[in-house]
């Protein structure tokens, strides 16, 4: 793993309409790791994630991503986002194959699919067991497979930085598990993946650090907290034992 950042927020603030929500956070992921991002509602995960991909304006602080300022990044095909899946298009009259496509578009020629383009939507439907869905509309699926999907749209390109939302969030565990073998073949790849979750579930083993939030403010940045485990058990107080003195202890409750 070399050390040369692939995300870098320095000092960065952000509001939603007038309201603080980013209050100076610092964060850096390197190429190769595994970095999740902690904390209750409205501590500032999803602010923080949709400022790495521009979604939300900065107000200040710098962003960078593999080197380059947010504002001048274009390589947006190295880039698969995954958003929530409560936020993501629903209703849509396409098909699987298609929604799977459209996350291929950057690597294509004005839009054109070749060969290559076809076989690496089918490769991305194969890495999430959905292969056989393949035809089917997305309204015909359950909640754990419209999750494979958005998964398998954002692995089309195979991009080199993976970027997702709640990815675990109302799904079955049959997909978690899927998704998390998923996820564990692109980090075998060399893949470098920013995660937001609420509980570490499946994907435990796959964590390198935790970065926990709280109102807006990174609270830690090491090792996944203990209270957050799969383990934990909900209502109950627990602190990091490298918390600095005096900081207040992370409830379980508020992270599930």
């Amino acid at each position: 793993m070399t050390t040369e950042p692939v995300i870098s927020l320095r000092g960065v603030h952000a509001e939603l309409g007038s309201r603080p929500v980013l209050r100076g956070i610092d964060l850096t992921v390197r190429h190769g790791e595994v970095v999740a991002l902690l904390g209750a509602n409205g501590s500032g995960k999803s602010t923080a994630v949709r400022s790495v991909i521009g979604q939300v304006p900065v107000t200040r602080g710098e962003i960078e991503l593999f080197g380059t300022p947010r504002t001048r990044f274009r390589e947006w095909a190295r880039v698969g986002y995954v958003p929530q899946r409560t936020t993501a298009a629903s209703g849509v009259p396409a098909t699987v194959t298609e929604v799977v496509s459209s996350g291929r578009l950057a690597r294509t020629r004005f839009g054109l699919f070749r060969k290559a383009d076809r076989e690496a939507v089918r490769r991305a439907l194969d890495l999430v067991g959905m292969a056989d869905r393949a035809k089917d509309s997305v309204d015909a699926l359950s909640g754990g497979q419209h999750q494979r999907v958005l998964i398998a749209r954002a692995l089309a390109a195979a991009p080199e930085l993976l970027i997702m939302d709640e990815p675990m969030a109302g799904v079955d565990l049959a997909s978690q598990e899927v998704l998390a073998e998923t996820l564990r073949r692109q980090v075998v790849a060399g893949a470098t993946v920013l995660l937001v979750l609420h509980e570490l579930g499946p994907l435990e083993p796959l964590i390198d650090r935790a970065v926990v939030l709280r109102d807006g403010c990174v609270l830690h940045d090491g090792a996944p907290p203990k209270a957050v485990g799969q383990h934990a058990l909900p209502g109950h107080d627990h602190v990091h034992p490298h918390a600095p003195a005096g900081t207040e202890p992370i409830r379980t409750g508020l992270l599930s």
